[in-house]
């Protein structure tokens, strides 16, 4: 039966494929009819603007560069000859406007115009842009029916049947576009990714109905990278007594299969004096202590009675562990404390030290043999003297299991999947379509129609029977739901509409989908199907009291994690790698508090609605003591990540904060081009020009000892194809310099004291990081423009048009009057035309013979 039903579930998915291609097709015959719209759009007064006034600046400023014998970039100016292009290529007309309005255009190293005549002309097509936004029928745009994502999967996958097992961390990466992995025309469907749809169906319907599978103990020895231990000749004055943040503590992040015990087995290294007390090992598990147990070496049995040698010595934890990812670390608390008197530190230990040896050579042993004694003799003496302070390590972490395994299905999967209100062994034969009704309805996120769940209905009596099993028969019809079309893909159905009409409402369920997968990356829940069963959702007050409930639902987390990871790019953090010889402090533990502190600080900005522009000036964050200690912050003790004030320090907003300074730096040093891409891409939403071909690398061996980095880029900017972008970009990034390339605090770069000075194209000019966020402070509109723009983009899963530009002006418009608060750009975005509506599709229509088209 388990054959046959595979090979039904194959037949559910050959439709995947023919679902987003039909969709993009239709999206794609549906593009605004430019040509039709013109007529009405450009008036006389357009084309003779452009005769006398645009055209003939072109010619005597940029046809020398943009002509048909030159076109830089791919633009040729002498080809316009219409005025229609301020339409057809409108995108490139509004990067006119911005380099003729910054004097980037003509170059420094070419004739100028006039200035009251560059501006005069960039005036003219400002107007005229505008005038043609004005007069443009508003576009809602359409969205490709789109995937869910790897994590979009999960979460439904947990919020319909109560598994969380993270089943789509096994699927291929999935692409991104516009900066995010949620776009529908990059979330495509491979053969290999439709294989992992039918195997992780066919698991999770398992778990979901009969729970976990009982797995046998495996051993699995976890890795910990970028630690290097460094002896310590000497007492701190302050440091962390938890031993977390010490390179002698181990720290991994690991994933564990199923709820039950496991052992947690501890491989020890490294030295101490002899007559030290014990050590204190600790578990920990997500920033919480576990375990511990006192560890004394002189039980195990040893070959040196002048030192306390931990090589190859263990300790084992039983520990019980949920299901799920897990931080988790072993130390060595106080591990200053307890050494000998006579090194004069903390709590020194009560335990006599062995009397000192004497040389005592064999009465018999030649000269030659007494000298060879008393070379190895004084080596050995003088290796003791050079034992560290804190030379005890944990040099490996084991875990095994699991034992006493939790069996069965959980109570959450029990309530989610049973709907009928029976218990095991009672349900009737009319139970199968409830709850694949109930199941359908909230899987497919819209109401389901009798005929579509007779199907599945069908299926699971065929499998009942074949299995005579009740539960492999619902098995084996959630199978079927997994890899139905409807529940892998958001699709939004077009229905009929005027040819007039140019945006069509979506209906409330579509908007319920809309709404949860944007804020909780995930399905609706109850009350979201509840309003949009009732036909209230659209309705002002009852959806923005929705979006106040889910803003502060801690599955709002995910909006988070989402949208800023991406957005400010943290999540790269995984994958990069430090230089260990120039970075010997960059270890796991530091990479994940530097993604932890940017996390809870976008969750902090969300769930406590504060105003967007903390992401700017914010003079608080939150740190643990590996953090703090890092960013030189006293006061902060423990793994736990609390609200500190940075009154005082020059951190404030994102900007300063370490996931976003390493991110946007190379792996030897930083990078002031990169900070300023960031800037300019992620704060301003101005990206740069994609740089032309064969530019010339810098010198990396000369940076910090022939030349300073910001030497090295003077000279690469006065090329004047790079001087354009480089001249906004660099001076950017020059006020972050002194942070280093993994966000700590410096004044000097190799032999060179750091030049944090910088202006931009407009005049203002700044000093280091705190003016340079006064500079950004000063542009509130230009972020308000930028954040929108970034959350309307991951709130739609498209890329955003030219006529999308006025919904993200209309919205960052609003936002000054309402204090910049988060919730209100979200309420402004989920109002907007763009979210509630979709340009509708052409109705078909067929020739003479018989062949179908669009109109």
């Amino acid at each position: 039966m388990r054959a046959l039903a595979t090979g039904g579930l194959i037949l559910f998915t050959a439709m995947l494929g023919s679902a987003q291609q039909a969709e993009r097709t239709a999206s794609s015959n549906s593009r605004p009819a430019t040509g039709l719209q013109r007529r009405p759009i450009l008036t006389a007064a357009s084309a003779d603007g452009f005769d006398t006034i645009v055209k003939p600046f072109l010619a005597k400023n940029c046809f020398s560069c943009h002509g048909h014998e030159k076109h830089k970039r791919d633009l040729n100016f002498e080809s316009i000859s219409s005025v229609a292009t301020l339409i057809d290529d409108r995108d490139r007309w509004d990067e006119v406007v911005l380099k003729l309005r910054q004097r980037e255009m003509p170059p420094d190293d070419e004739p100028q115009p006039p200035e009251h005549l560059r501006q005069a002309v960039a005036g003219w097509l400002a107007r005229e842009l505008a005038r043609i936004d004005r007069v443009t029928p508003p576009d809602p745009g359409r969205v490709t029916a789109r995937r869910l994502n790897r994590a979009e999967y999960n979460n439904t996958i947990r919020d319909l049947l109560g598994v969380d097992v993270h089943p789509a961390d096994d699927f291929p990466q999935d692409d991104s576009g516009y900066g995010f992995d949620n776009i529908g025309d990059v979330l495509s469907l491979s053969p290999a990714l439709m294989e992992k749809y039918i195997s992780s169906a066919e698991k999770v319907a398992r778990l979901a109905i009969f729970g976990p599978p009982a797995l046998k103990p495996t051993l699995t020895k976890l890795r910990s990278d970028g630690r290097r231990a460094g002896d310590a000749r000497t007492f701190p004055s302050h440091y962390d007594v938890t031993g977390l943040s010490l390179p002698n503590a181990f720290q991994s992040v690991h994933r564990v299969p199923v709820d039950g015990d496991y052992v947690v087995r501890v491989v020890l290294g490294g030295v101490r004096p002899a007559g030290s007390e014990p050590i204190t090992v600790t578990l920990w598990r997500d920033d919480r202590q576990v375990a511990s147990v006192v560890h004394d070496p002189r039980r195990a049995a040893t070959f040196d009675d002048d030192r306390q040698d931990f090589g190859g010595q263990t300790e084992e934890f039983r520990v019980r562990l949920p299901a799920g990812d897990h931080w988790l670390a072993v130390a060595i608390p106080r591990i200053y404390e307890g050494l000998p008197a006579r090194y004069g530190g903390p709590n020194p230990s009560t335990h006599p030290e062995p009397a000192p040896k004497e040389f005592k050579p064999p009465a018999d042993a030649s000269p030659e043999r007494v000298e060879q004694l008393r070379k190895r003799f004084e080596e050995t003496e003088a290796e003791l003297q050079k034992i560290p302070l804190n030379g005890v390590r944990v040099s490996a972490l084991e875990i095994g299991g699991p034992y006493a395994q939790v069996t069965g299905p959980s109570r959450e999967s029990t309530n989610k999947i049973y709907t009928c209100g029976h218990g095991s062994g009672e349900h009737q034969r009319w139970c199968v379509s409830r709850i694949m009704t109930d199941l359908a309805r909230r899987a497919f996120r819209r109401p389901v129609a009798p005929s579509e769940i007779e199907k599945y209905v069908a299926l699971v009596h065929q499998a009942q029977q074949d299995e005579q099993s009740f539960d492999e028969g619902l098995a084996v019809g959630i199978q079927a739901l997994l890899v139905s079309p409807d529940f892998l893909y958001r699709v939004e159905r077009n229905r009929p509409s005027p040819q007039s009409v140019y945006a069509q409402k979506i209906t409330q369920h579509e908007l319920a989908t809309r709404l949860s997968y944007f804020l909780w990356a995930s399905m609706p829940d109850e009350s979201l199907r509840r309003a949009a069963d009732t036909g209230t959702l659209r309705d002002p007050g009852v959806l923005a009291a929705q979006v106040r409930r889910m803003l502060r639902d801690p599955k709002a987390d995910a909006l988070a994690e989402q949208f800023g990871g991406q957005w400010l790019q943290f999540r790269a953090l995984e994958s990069l790698t430090r230089n260990r010889e120039r970075f010997p402090d960059f270890e796991d533990y530091l990479r994940l508090s530097m993604r932890r502190e940017t996390e809870l600080f976008v969750e902090h900005i969300i769930r406590d609605d504060r105003s967007i522009l903390d992401f700017i000036d914010a003079k608080y964050s939150f740190l643990n003591e590996r953090l703090a200690r890092h960013y030189g912050i006293a006061g902060v003790s423990g793994p736990e990540f609390r609200r500190v004030d940075l009154t005082g320090t020059p951190r404030a907003g994102v900007l300063t904060q370490a996931s976003v300074l390493t991110v946007s730096s190379y792996a030897t040093r930083t990078s002031p081009v990169l900070r300023g891409k960031w800037i300019l891409e992620n704060l301003l939403n101005a990206p740069p020009p994609v740089p032309p071909p064969d530019v010339p690398n810098l010198d990396e061996a000369a940076v910090g000892t022939a030349a300073s980095l910001r030497e090295q880029l003077e000279s690469h900017r006065k090329d004047p194809t790079c001087a354009s972008c480089h001249r906004k970009m660099d001076p950017l990034g020059f006020g972050l310099e002194n942070f280093d390339a993994i966000g700590a605090w410096r004044t000097a770069d190799g032999k060179f004291p750091i030049d944090a000075t910088g202006y931009l194209p407009d005049g203002d000019e700044f000093d280091g990081p705190e003016e340079l966020r006064e500079v950004l402070k000063r542009q509130p509109n230009a972020f308000a423009r930028c954040l929108t723009s970034k959350l309307l983009t991951y709130a739609l899963g498209r890329g955003l048009e030219r006529y999308d530009s006025r919904t993200v002006k209309l919205i960052a418009s609003r936002l000054p009057a309402r204090n910049y608060r988060f919730s209100a750009l979200v309420q402004e975005i989920v109002t907007s035309l763009p979210f509630q509506s979709r340009r509708p599709l052409p109705e078909p229509v067929r020739d003479n013979a018989g062949r179908q088209g669009t109109r």
